[in-house]
């Protein structure tokens, strides 16, 4: 499995969403490939399929499968929960998009 966590410099939720993020995989997915990556221009956004920051995509798929057609996007970013909108997404909606991909069902 392949995960990589795009963000831009400054952005403030950027360093809690990615404790969250290896939180989950140290519980869901241990031998896990984590790439962080700083997103620094519109192009770069484009070229990695950036929707935000911070962004998390599981073997190249966003974590929020209702955005996965979304234009890429240079900016702050949104999730979308249950519990409301946050700027970081919920630690249940970084595991479900896990063990989504290994269950393969995507």
């Amino acid at each position: 499995m392949e995960v990589r966590f795009l963000y831009f410099s400054g952005c403030p939720n950027a360093g809690p969403t990615l404790i969250l993020l290896k939180e989950a995989l140290r519980a869901e997915a241990p031998d896990a490939d984590l790439e962080s990556l700083e997103v620094k221009s519109d192009e770069e956004a484009c070229r990695y399929g950036f929707l935000g920051s911070p962004t998390i995509q599981i073997d190249g798929l966003d974590i929020e499968k209702n955005r996965r057609k979304d234009s890429p996007y240079y900016g702050c970013r949104i999730y979308r929960a249950e519990q409301g909108s946050s700027g970081v997404p919920t630690k249940g909606m970084i595991v479900d998009a896990i063990r989504e991909a290994k269950s393969g069902r995507r």
